[in-house]
């Protein structure tokens, strides 16, 4: 069953990605990244800034440096895999999160640009090793499909801390995950040296549940068990929590200036992340 779950994740996300649905990648770098062209003489009115002091004070006049962007992007791709992505309604969310992760390796591919990616909860472990090759994109996403995220939960503080020091390069990373219990999460420092956008993943009944009366729940994270009755009461503090967790979040992304878009596991992953790497 995973193999075949792989092909499809594969197929499908190959179809849409070099059938032309979804466009290039765009990043907001300004000012890094670029490759050293040549040395010129400066020119009236031009930037001061561009100015290279060593070699004007040698040729007793002024001269600047010459760069030309890279056409090449570093990415990084970071599932966020914990035991509460092991559920869903309509899809499980690991799968989902599988399936955007081939859409980003793919793109990557099709661009040209390198790409590495990691499996990230109580630490980040490397999953690929920087590559353009077509066939790491199927072992990356093999990888992410048969990981047993079951009793896994996430440190945020540690996963950011590691990303920031393994990943060297001024980067594009892509950070896909549930994103609960954010109350340690912290993307300034990283959001500084890195251009990131966040996927967050979800399960509408997980925002929206029903009252169910007595149940027996398993938590995947910790494996703990829950007995009781789930009332209408409890149901609303929940979603209420739900929100205001969001509402942290959401904050927290606009103050880091960070890009996100949610998808729910019964949405077509592709149509959701168009309009996120297309702006």
């Amino acid at each position: 069953m995973q193999n075949i779950n792989l092909k499809k994740i594969l197929i499908k996300s190959h179809k849409a990605v070099f059938g032309g649905v979804i466009g290039e990648n765009t990043t907001s770098f300004k000012g890094e990244g670029y490759d050293f062209v040549e040395l010129r003489e400066y020119i009236n009115e031009e930037d001061i800034r561009k100015i290279d002091w060593t070699i004007t004070a040698k040729m007793q006049k002024p001269y600047v440096k010459v760069f030309h962007p890279q056409r090449e992007l570093n990415i990084s791709i970071v599932p966020i895999l914990n035991g509460s992505v092991y559920f869903g309604t309509t899809k499980i969310k690991q799968k989902v999160i599988a399936e955007i992760c081939a859409i980003l390796g793919f793109s990557c591919i099709k661009q040209g640009d390198n790409f590495n990616s990691f499996i990230a909860n109580k630490s980040i472990q490397i999953n690929t090793e920087k590559t353009k090759k077509m066939f790491k994109v199927s072992l990356m996403v093999d990888k992410i499909i048969s990981y047993n995220v079951l009793n896994k939960y996430v440190n945020y503080p540690r996963i950011t801390e590691e990303l920031f020091r393994f990943i060297n390069e001024k980067s594009l990373i892509f950070l896909i995950g549930d994103f609960f219990n954010i109350s340690k999460l912290d993307l300034r420092v990283l959001a500084k040296k890195h251009e990131i956008i966040v996927i967050i993943v979800r399960d509408k009944f997980e925002e929206n549940p029903k009252p169910l009366g007595n149940v027996k729940l398993l938590d995947p994270q910790n494996n703990k068990t829950f007995s009781g009755y789930l009332s209408k009461a409890l149901i609303e503090d929940y979603i209420k929590k739900i929100k205001q967790n969001d509402h942290i979040l959401y904050k927290h992304f606009q103050n880091c200036n960070i890009r996100f878009a949610k998808i729910y596991t019964d949405d077509e992953p592709i149509a959701k992340l168009i309009p996120l790497v297309s702006k």
